[in-house]
């Protein structure tokens, strides 16, 4: 099955004011952010991209366009409101040194199946809608362009952590042990028969990504005593 990049949407406005924008408009990169995306296209250089999906809100929109733009092929993004942030409800647009003496915000660090925000979404449901989309873009991606297609997707971080987690098998309790930077890549790719968490909130170059063929070993099986870092030489009859 393929693998996905999980872009996190660069530095944001709402980031750098100490704010949890959720869903509200009109939430842009700042200059750093903007910087940021600005590197996305020569990080991700030499890595085909079969597809590029996007949440519908402006940051990670605008993360993508300076990719898109190096990518005229790909043409627009596609929107999935599934891969948006989580609905905070309440919570949305107030500062975290506020939200952090909240009795809830202990749940959501200690016990993250157990939170759901009031006028929002639960962090369970979160992460149901994110893992199938993703499941969804990959049976797709597969069906149109092969189980070795690379693709992108740009979200939020808490989305990135609950996919993550799914991708490990962990707990969802245990998903604030993750820990995703503004625009990092994180890389999974999946097979059928687990997935394989590649890069995990990478910040530098990417080209090792880039798929690969052959060697003497079954499709979606992990090499035993590591993996070479370069691609497996083509197994002889």
């Amino acid at each position: 099955m393929p693998t996905l990049l999980l872009v996190r949407h660069g530095r944001s406005t709402a980031n750098t004011a100490g704010v949890l924008a959720g869903w509200t408009p009109g939430v842009d990169l700042d200059d750093t952010g903007r910087a940021q995306a600005a590197e996305l296209p020569a990080r991700l250089g030499g890595i085909p991209l079969a597809a590029v999906v996007s949440s519908p809100l402006e940051r990670c929109r605008q993360t993508l366009e300076p990719l898109l733009a190096a990518r005229p092929e790909l043409g627009a993004p596609a929107l999935d409101e599934r891969l948006g942030e989580c609905h905070y409800g309440d919570w949305t647009g107030r500062p975290l040194a506020e939200l952090a003496e909240e009795p809830l915000w202990r749940t959501v660090q200690d016990h993250a199946s157990g939170a759901a925000f009031p006028g929002g979404e639960s962090l369970r449901a979160l992460s149901h809608r994110t893992v199938d989309a993703v499941r969804d873009w990959n049976d797709r991606i597969a069906a149109e362009h092969g189980p070795d297609a690379v693709w992108a997707a740009c979200s939020h971080g808490d989305v990135i952590k609950a996919v993550v987690a799914d991708a490990l098998g962990l707990h969802l309790d245990h998903f604030q042990r993750i820990s995703v930077e503004p625009c990092s890549v994180t890389a999974i790719r999946y097979t059928a028969h687990r997935p394989y968490l590649l890069r995990l909130g990478d910040t530098g170059g990417l080209a090792s990504l880039a798929p690969r063929t052959g060697g003497p070993v079954a499709a979606g099986d992990a090499v035993v005593g590591g993996d070479t870092g370069a691609p497996a030489p083509a197994a002889t009859p």
